[in-house]
C-alpha cells in the first residue's frame, strides 16, 4: 500500500558563501582581479581602496616587510561554522541565509582593504572607479588615462606590430590591381604566427574576391608576392621552402650558397640526422665544404614569423613573492593582486537607517559585498599559507636549484596546514611564485617520487636535472645515448628505466644522441 512518511535526517551542503570562496580560490590572479573589478562596478556597497603608497594607509605594514615589498596582512575570514583554514571541510546548513556579521567578529586587526579600514571621506567621493590593471591589460582594454584628462604611462607603451599588420602595410605600397590585391590579402590572413602557410591553396580557392571567386592559379601568384613583401621565408609551405627562400635572398657570391641550397631542398633530413658521410657521397663534396654549408644552413631562421608581435601577449602575474632576508626565506603576497575593496560606509549606514527588510535586493547586495571581501581575504591567506609551507619544505631548491627538489604530495601540505587536500589543489592551481631563481608554478614544487638504490627517494625533477647536467658536460663528438645515461644514473644510485630517461629527455626538448653529435 502506498504511504506517506516523514523522516528527519542530516546532510552537509555548501552555502552560497562557501561556494563563492571555493570558486575564488581556484581562480588565477588575473581572473580574480577581473572578478573583483566586476563586483566593484555592479555592487553599490563596494568601494575601491587605493594602494597604500598613494593614500598613506598601511605604511607601518610596508616598513615591516623588511625590504620585501608591501606584504599582505590578512585578517582571518573563516566561516563561523567551518574549521579554520578549510574551505571544503567547513559545510554550513543550506538554510543559513541570515546577514553575515561584521569582519571584526572574525578576529584579527582590520587590514587596509577591510570594511573597517580608513573612514569614508566627507565629500562622499567613491573610489569604485576601477581596479588598477597591469599596463599590457590596460592597453588591450582600451584604457586611456583618468577621467580628469591626465595621461597614463600605459598610453605610451609601444605595442609591437603583428606579422599580418606588417604584411598588409607593405601590400599598400605594391602597385597591384584590386583583384590581385584581394588574393594577396587572402593568403596573408591564412598565414600562421610562425609565418608559414599551412593550408593548401586549393582550400583557399573559391573565396570571393573583387568581382569573382579566386582560383588556385591566382592564389599561387599571390603567394609569390607575399614571399617578397617582407622578411625572406614568410609564406613558405614547409621548412625546406622557408630555408630555400632565405638562401635565394642572399647575394649570389655568398660562399657555399649553392651547396647549402642543395642540402635544404633535397637532403634536409640527412642533415638533421647528421649523416655526414652519406651527404658527402650524395653531394660529391669534401668534409670541409659540407661543414661550411651546414653552418650556413644552421644560421637560417626556421620561424621568421617570430620576429613580429603576437596577438596573444599572455603573461604571468605571481601570487606570492619569495625573497631572502638576513639568511631567511620570507614569503609575501604580491601587492599587485591584493583585493583592494571595502564596504562603502556611507551607503551601509544609510541602508541601516532605512526601513528595508533583510530580503530586499539591497540587503542581498550588502550581504554579497561582505561575503566577497571576507572570501577575498581568505583566498589571500590560504595562498600565503600554502606558499610558506612549500618554501619551508623545498628550502634546498632555492639554494641549490632544481636538482635539490624533494618529492612532495598535496596531502603533505594539507596535513601540515590542517586543510582538505582539494583545498590545497585549488590553492596551487594556476598560482605562481616569484623567486630569485625565476617564476614557477606552485605545481612545480610537487614532483613525483622515485626510489634510489640505497632505499631512499628522490624527485623526478632532480633526475631531469641530473640528465641535463650530464648532457651539458658530454663530449659533443661522442654524445651520451639514453642507455649510457641510464647507466650513469645507476652509478649515482638512481634506478630508472631507459624509456623513462627518454621521456624525461624529450620533456626537456633535448634531441637524441645522434642529433647532438658534432663533427
Amino acid at each position: 500500500m502506498p504511504s506517506i512518511a516523514l523522516h528527519a535526517r542530516q546532510h552537509l551542503a555548501l552555502t552560497p558563501r562557501l561556494q563563492q570562496a571555493v570558486r575564488l580560490l581556484q581562480l588565477s590572479s588575473l581572473e580574480f582581479q577581473q572578478e573583483l573589478r566586476e563586483a566593484l562596478d555592479t555592487n553599490p556597497f563596494l568601494e575601491y581602496v587605493p594602494p597604500a603608497q598613494e593614500t598613506g594607509e598601511a605604511a607601518e605594514a610596508a616598513e615591516g616587510a623588511a625590504g620585501i615589498g608591501a606584504a599582505t596582512s590578512v585578517a582571518p575570514a573563516a566561516s563561523a561554522n567551518a574549521p579554520e583554514g578549510d574551505l571544503d571541510g567547513g559545510m554550513e546548513s543550506a538554510a543559513d541565509g541570515g546577514m553575515a556579521p561584521d569582519a571584526a567578529s572574525y578576529g584579527g586587526e582590520p587590514t587596509a582593504y577591510s570594511d573597517e579600514a580608513s573612514g569614508y571621506s566627507d565629500d562622499g567621493a567613491s573610489y569604485a572607479s576601477e581596479l588598477p590593471l597591469p599596463g599590457a591589460l590596460r592597453a588591450s582594454s582600451g584604457y586611456r588615462g583618468s577621467e580628469d584628462g591626465e595621461a597614463d604611462a600605459a598610453d605610451w607603451v609601444r605595442v609591437p606590430i603583428s606579422l599580418r599588420e606588417q604584411l598588409h602595410e607593405a601590400l599598400r605600397l605594391s602597385p597591384l590591381e584590386d583583384r590581385d590585391r584581394a588574393a594577396v590579402q587572402v593568403v596573408i590572413e591564412a598565414l600562421d604566427d610562425d609565418g608559414y602557410l599551412r593550408q593548401e591553396l586549393a582550400d583557399l580557392a573559391g573565396v570571393e574576391g573583387i568581382g569573382d571567386t579566386l582560383d588556385e592559379d591566382r592564389l599561387r601568384v599571390a603567394l609569390r608576392v607575399v614571399q617578397t613583401l617582407d622578411r625572406p621565408g614568410i609564406g613558405a609551405r614547409s621548412l625546406a621552402e622557408c630555408l630555400a627562400l632565405q638562401l635565394e635572398a642572399m647575394p649570389e657570391d655568398t660562399p657555399y650558397r649553392e651547396l647549402a641550397h642543395r642540402i635544404v631542398t633535397g637532403h634536409l633530413e640527412r642533415l638533421a640526422r647528421r649523416e655526414h658521410g652519406e651527404l658527402q657521397r650524395q653531394l660529391g663534396c669534401d668534409a670541409q665544404s659540407l661543414q661550411a654549408a651546414s653552418a650556413l644552413v644552421r644560421r637560417l631562421d626556421p620561424k621568421p614569423g617570430n620576429h613580429y608581435g603576437r596577438a596573444d601577449g599572455g603573461y604571468v602575474v605571481p601570487d606570492v613573492i619569495v625573497r631572502q632576508v638576513r639568511g631567511r626565506w620570507v614569503v609575501s603576497v604580491n601587492p599587485a593582486i591584493e583585493p583592494r575593496a571595502r564596504i562603502h560606509k556611507l551607503y551601509a549606514e544609510l541602508f541601516a537607517r532605512s526601513e528595508q527588510t533583510s530580503r530586499s535586493p539591497l540587503a542581498q547586495q550588502l550581504q554579497e559585498a561582505r561575503w566577497l571581501i571576507r572570501n577575498a581575504h581568505k583566498r589571500c591567506e590560504t595562498i600565503l599559507r600554502v606558499g610558506e609551507c612549500i618554501v619551508a619544505r623545498q628550502k634546498a631548491f632555492f639554494q641549490y636549484g632544481e636538482i635539490a627538489l624533494r618529492p612532495m604530495l598535496l596531502r603533505d601540505v594539507a596535513d601540515e596546514l590542517g586543510l582538505h587536500e582539494s583545498t590545497v589543489s585549488r590553492a596551487t592551481g594556476n598560482k605562481y611564485m616569484a623567486t630569485p631563481r625565476g617564476i614557477f608554478e606552485f605545481k612545480r614544487f610537487f614532483p613525483r617520487e622515485l626510489e634510489t638504490r640505497t632505499g631512499g627517494t628522490c624527485s623526478a625533477a632532480a633526475v631531469r636535472a641530473l640528465i641535463k647536467e650530464m648532457i651539458d658536460a658530454e663530449n659533443p663528438r661522442d654524445p651520451l645515448s639514453d642507455v649510457v645515461l641510464t647507466q650513469e644514473l645507476e652509478k649515482q644510485g638512481v634506478r630508472v628505466a631507459r624509456r623513462t630517461v627518454t621521456k624525461y629527455r624529450q620533456m626537456m626538448k633535448l634531441p637524441a644522441a645522434e642529433m647532438r653529435r658534432q663533427l
